[in-house]
């Protein structure tokens, strides 16, 4: 178990003894969720940790075959909550650790209470009819500035993916994130992210889950939270008033609320696209 949490730079804060697990997306840390997790500290267990290669991770224990595949970070998820003896997991993921998470969940369907996908996107390639947001050219171009430049990549995409230029301190935050990935793990993960397609595992998913999708998402357009909500059983879906790639950095109060009211049943609305009680 010790070297499981040293491993994956496990921290677990909180008063409450409902478990929740924080999962950072490609190229941030357990750092990245700094402006919502304040609020659940009262009420909840928090789990918070660093996938391997990234923030203060145990890099000697990076395998680079393992972490070919998205499947290779859901054992990381899956090692953690056995290591701690977790169950009723409520499990929230930023970006690519939605399917991430989903991917654990199909694997250890027990441990889990309820999933909360932030930006997801099952499959980031355009395919047919499929609008995925990126061409095949597209994400090769990514693969080749971030193996010939990566901090030089992660400045220039930072500012356009957090999209508040009101708020230019949250790019440079961002752009502080991705600096802690070493940069060969960040091309890795980011072929294993472009690369993936989890669209036909979505129907086998029993969990409950929600969908916070930004009103303007370039990484994960709206046509992606649309496909999860419309091929994912018991899944609701929320398109919020924030804008970007990383609302629970630039609109806190908002995610903030929606999880909350997601995770108590609390919310009813007219629209059935935002109803948590079933």
């Amino acid at each position: 178990m010790h070297s499981i949490l040293i491993r994956n730079n496990v921290k677990i804060i909180g008063e409450g003894s409902q478990v929740i697990m924080f999962a950072h997306g490609f190229g941030c840390d357990q750092n990245s969720w700094k402006f919502i997790v304040n609020a659940f500290l009262e009420d909840y267990k928090v789990v918070l940790f660093d996938y391997v290669g990234s923030g203060e991770s145990d890099l000697s224990q990076y395998d680079k075959r393992k972490y070919a595949t998205l499947e290779g970070y859901a054992c990381d998820v899956i090692d953690i909550i056995e290591a701690l003896g977790l169950k009723d997991v409520i499990f929230i993921g930023h970006s690519v650790s939605s399917m991430i998470g989903m991917i654990a969940a199909l694997q250890q369907p027990e441990a889990f209470k309820k999933l909360i996908f932030i930006g997801p996107s099952p499959r980031y390639l355009n395919d047919g009819d499929y609008i995925g947001g990126f061409n095949a050219e597209d994400i090769e171009t990514i693969f080749e500035h971030i193996a010939s430049d990566y901090l030089g990549w992660s400045k220039a995409i930072a500012a356009v993916i957090m999209d508040k230029p009101s708020q230019p301190e949250l790019a440079d935050f961002l752009q502080e994130c991705f600096e802690s990935t070493e940069p060969s793990v960040a091309l890795a993960f980011a072929m294993a992210t472009f690369k993936t397609d989890c669209r036909d595992n979505l129907r086998k998913l029993k969990i409950p889950s929600l969908t916070l999708q930004s009103a303007r998402d370039m990484m994960a357009p709206l046509t992606t939270g649309e496909y999860i909500h419309k091929n994912t059983p018991d899944n609701f879906l929320v398109v919020m008033k924030a804008t970007g790639h990383f609302p629970h950095i630039s609109e806190p109060e908002e995610t903030i609320r929606e999880i909350k009211d997601f995770i108590g049943n609390k919310r009813l609305s007219s629209n059935p696209d935002h109803q948590y009680a079933s």
